[in-house]
């Protein structure tokens, strides 16, 4: 049994884990040798695979000249300084400053903390509610646990806090023959009556994930967004966009912000911000809101926030060379050339047995299957399905009986090829009824 408390992993497993020792571009070899195309970037953030040498040169040149400096009292490193500058540059909204974490989770905690400073300098104390979707996903931490709204995350936890309240998830699956518009309208309806149940001077942000990512890959309908952000703005409650997931090119432009046309007061991010090579996260804050919080600070005091890590120096030089590689090779542009690949391999799933969804946009996308096809429970044929994918050389994530797909973003067109082929072996594996 390994010693390593492993996250989301039974405790009482007493298994030896699956140990992948070496990554080589979108491939991964484990310890026993084999090798895998790895189809969802570990988890959706190796964006640029695993052997990015000016990635490494940059973690270690940082390294060679300053390893650590911590950011506290007006004290910073030049590094995270600049880093803030090239994500002004690149912006989806009116930038005014990035705050940096160390995790997508932690990024979003401190979007909460944003809000809640920024109402009390405007001598809002009474707003400090957060509106989420169910079946989001936005971290682990006692904050954005309770923002998520996926019940295994809850459950033995305590969670979620009481101050976080949820809104029917916006998955057209679930529109019971409505159509996009009226399915919208109900959504909407939803969320008004929540705002008013609750009061919209206790309720300081709604945050929502352009794309639903660990919840099942879940577009919203069209102008969905658009009509969140209307009512929002009625009530100035903070729009905050978790693109932890879809930042730095996965729907083919650099945001999903600027894919999907919002305009959030706060854009929280991680992952693709380094490739994953190091831990690093950011929040972006518009120009209102830090100005806002400028004006009224000295009344409520110092920003009592940060974390010791964060604006590591190493970090922060390889999300700035991240930046750079994406911006130069134009990834965004290069997924969205590419995504046809990926929509068309997958779209084949429509003419077979036992698929009842499929889904996604960009280089996110998902399968769902039914399992009463395969003659299993709920959720046996999703994990079926990965662990045959994994025999056949390909890394997917089961999400119930859905199977997503997010490959790093340097995936070629023969790459995606292979990787459609080798899940394709894995369906035919297993019997459909």
């Amino acid at each position: 049994m390994s010693t390593m408390f492993e996250p989301h992993t039974l405790p009482h497993v007493v298994s030896e884990p699956h140990v992948i020792v070496r990554g080589e571009g979108v491939r991964v070899w484990d310890s026993e040798g084999r090798s895998y195309i790895d189809a969802m970037s570990s988890m959706l953030c190796a964006n640029l695979g695993y052997s990015e040498s000016r990635l490494i040169e940059a973690a270690a040149q940082q390294m060679a000249r300053l390893p650590f400096y911590a950011s506290f009292g007006h004290r910073t490193a030049d590094v995270p300084l600049a880093l803030a500058e090239d994500l002004a540059e690149i912006a989806p909204i009116p930038m005014g400053r990035t705050f940096f974490a160390n995790s997508g989770a932690e990024a979003n905690d401190s979007a909460f903390k944003i809000a809640w400073y920024y109402h009390a300098c405007l001598g809002r104390t009474s707003r400090t509610k957060i509106i989420s979707h169910e079946n989001a996903y936005h971290g682990t931490t006692v904050a954005a646990g309770s923002a998520t709204g996926i019940e295994p995350i809850h459950r033995g936890f305590g969670l979620p806090l009481p101050s976080f309240l949820k809104v029917p998830c916006p998955d057209p699956r679930t529109s019971e023959g409505l159509d996009d518009e009226q399915f919208t309208d109900y959504l909407i309806a939803r969320l008004e009556l929540l705002i008013e149940a609750e009061g919209a001077d206790t309720i300081a942000a709604f945050i929502g994930e352009p794309m639903l990512g660990a919840g099942g890959i879940i577009v919203p309908p069209p102008g969905y967004y658009g009509r969140v952000q209307d009512v929002l703005a009625r009530h100035d409650i903070l729009f905050i966009a978790d693109e932890v997931i879809t930042g730095f090119g996965r729907t083919g432009s650099m945001f999903a912000t600027t894919e999907f046309g919002l305009s959030p007061d706060m854009i929280t991010l991680a992952k693709g911000l380094s490739s994953a090579y190091l831990p690093i996260s950011a929040v972006m804050v518009s120009d209102r809101v830090v100005e806002a919080i400028a004006n009224g600070s000295n009344a409520v005091g110092a920003f009592g926030h940060g974390f010791t890590y964060s604006g590591h120096p190493v970090a922060a030089a390889v999300a700035r060379e991240t930046l750079a590689i994406l911006t130069e090779r134009n990834i965004p542009q290069h997924v969205r050339d590419l995504a046809p690949v990926l929509a068309e391999g997958l779209g084949e799933y429509w003419n077979v047995k036992g698929v009842t969804d499929v889904r996604g946009h960009g280089f996110l996308r998902a399968v769902t299957f039914d399992p009463v096809a395969f003659g299993m429970e709920e959720g046996e044929i999703g994990a079926t399905l990965a662990a045959r994918a994994a025999d056949n050389g390909v890394l997917v994530r089961a999400v119930g009986d859905s199977i997503g797909f997010a490959p790093p973003l340097i995936s070629t067109r023969a790459e995606l090829s292979e990787m459609l082929d080798r899940f394709a072996a894995a369906y035919r594996s297993v019997p459909v009824r």
